[in-house]
């Protein structure tokens, strides 16, 4: 892809590429959509930026030093008509959301992109995230899914601000 430079991440059909690697992944089930909308399943194209890491501590180190803890009761509000739409939230929190502290490992370790965060359009989409996938191939609901040890070694080299290109 022209313009992409060498510490962007890069979705190819092959994998995402990023320092010197093309580490497998999966995508959202409703392919790569310039046109992204909430509840689509797709991959929205685009240049996105990382703008933070997450982690659960009682399961891993913390990767980076800029990486932010997930505690019980924190979730992602995924609510189109609340204020809240598109954030971080914590509970009690009565709108539709989704937890990020999981009883599985998908979220043990997320990077999370800009993708319509943190100035969220209502129906444009819910933040998308690099996480570790269910199984080789199994799609997402829009995020982009590695194998852990992928994941580990990806969030070791990408800093705030690094590009995702899909």
């Amino acid at each position: 892809m022209s313009g992409a430079r060498v510490r962007d991440m890069v979705l190819t059909p092959m994998g995402l590429r990023f320092g010197g690697r093309i580490y497998p992944c999966s995508i959202g089930k409703g392919g790569i959509s310039p046109a992204k909308r909430e509840g689509d399943g797709a991959t929205p194209a685009g240049i996105h930026r990382i703008a933070m890491t997450l982690y659960r501590p009682d399961r891993m180190p913390r990767p980076a030093p800029w990486a932010r803890p997930i505690r019980t009761g924190d979730l992602w509000s995924d609510d189109m008509r609340d204020p809240a739409y598109n954030q971080w939230v914590r509970a009690p929190y009565t709108a539709s959301h989704e937890a990020l502290r999981r009883a599985d490992p998908l979220y043990d370790l997320v990077l999370v992109t800009d993708w319509n965060w943190p100035e969220a359009v209502p129906g444009r989409g819910s933040c998308i995230f690099i996480h570790q996938w269910r199984r080789p191939g199994y799609p997402t609901e829009g995020c982009i899914a590695l194998r852990r040890d992928d994941l580990h070694a990806i969030a070791a080299m990408a800093v705030p601000g690094t590009r995702l290109i899909v």
